[in-house]
């Protein structure tokens, strides 16, 4: 049996996700430039792109990580900048990340010693795609196109891997416009995607949630849940007069289910007082004083 599902009214939201592989490395002092605010270290070209968020840690962590000037702890947690040699700069700001401006680089320090280092994706909240205008969804193996994908998708295609495919149409725009105050705090651009298309290890796939049905009030909904989509091609569309628009293709590796009721809760510790719901809200946590 063939699930198809063609949505002009639903929404899509997706979470960042990787291979869950973290990048290893050596650092080293040859590695740190420290009045360019660069340094490098040994990482497959494309596994990172400017405007990462990434957690850069020591892999022995009773040890300080020794790259950041002021900063007494085993790992860091922000935006890099990575220019075309190769070259990273820290920021604090995704916006700063994506510009790479040196004089907004975090100061860096040269490492005493060679110390090993582990880079990941920071996996976030799962957000609302922006100024989605339509998408289709298919578990039909026997229908997926493999025309725009290499070898290594066609051998998993072959080996039963890829269980469905497919399509997103976005209005593009390339940062989020202001909106009214009941539009969802969490929301990603359809941008991302061109970036996602040319990872190859880090942040290369995202976990899709395609909404058929979403009560705002009840927050109960029907949605197919897409456990690995990997984006195959990206393409953007220009018509005099008209909004551009972007069309997205993608794969699927894994069950793909249909779910009624709510979805998970997402929860993080935001700080000893408070827990960070998916939504962004915050829960607070009262004191127990029996």
């Amino acid at each position: 049996m063939n699930g198809v599902y063609l949505g002009n009214t639903g929404s899509v939201e997706i979470e960042r996700s990787s291979l869950n592989v973290p990048l290893a490395s050596m650092l080293d002092a040859d590695d740190v430039n420290v009045p360019a605010k660069r340094f490098s270290f040994d990482f497959v070209q494309g596994a990172l792109i400017s405007g990462d968020k990434v957690e850069i840690a020591t892999q022995d962590p009773s040890q300080d990580l020794e790259l950041i000037a002021n900063h007494p702890f085993p790992d860091w947690e922000g935006y890099i900048h990575v220019d075309d040699a190769g070259g990273i700069r820290l920021f604090t700001t995704y916006e700063k990340g994506i510009n790479g401006v040196k004089d907004e680089a975090l100061e860096l320090i040269s490492p005493t010693i060679s110390q090993g280092i582990t880079v990941k994706n920071v996996i976030g909240p799962f957000r609302f795609v922006s100024q989605i205008q339509e998408y289709s969804l298919t578990t039909s193996r026997s229908n997926i196109d493999l025309t725009s994908i290499g070898d290594e998708f066609t051998k998993s295609y072959a080996s039963g891997l890829i269980t469905g495919q497919g399509t997103l149409t976005c209005f593009w725009d390339y940062q989020r416009e202001l909106c009214q105050d009941d539009c969802p705090k969490s929301i990603e651009l359809s941008h991302y995607f061109a970036e996602l298309v040319i990872r190859t290890q880090l942040g290369s796939i995202f976990i899709g949630r395609f909404n058929i049905v979403l009560d705002p009030v009840t927050k109960q909904r029907v949605w197919w849940d897409a456990p690995i989509c990997i984006v195959t091609n990206v393409a953007m569309s220009f018509v005099p007069t008209e909004p551009l628009r972007t069309r997205i293709n993608f794969v699927i590796s894994g069950p793909v289910r249909l779910r009624v009721g709510q979805p998970p809760a997402y929860l993080m510790m935001q700080d000893d007082s408070f827990l960070l719901q998916e939504d962004d809200e915050r829960i607070g946590l009262e004191d127990d004083d029996d």
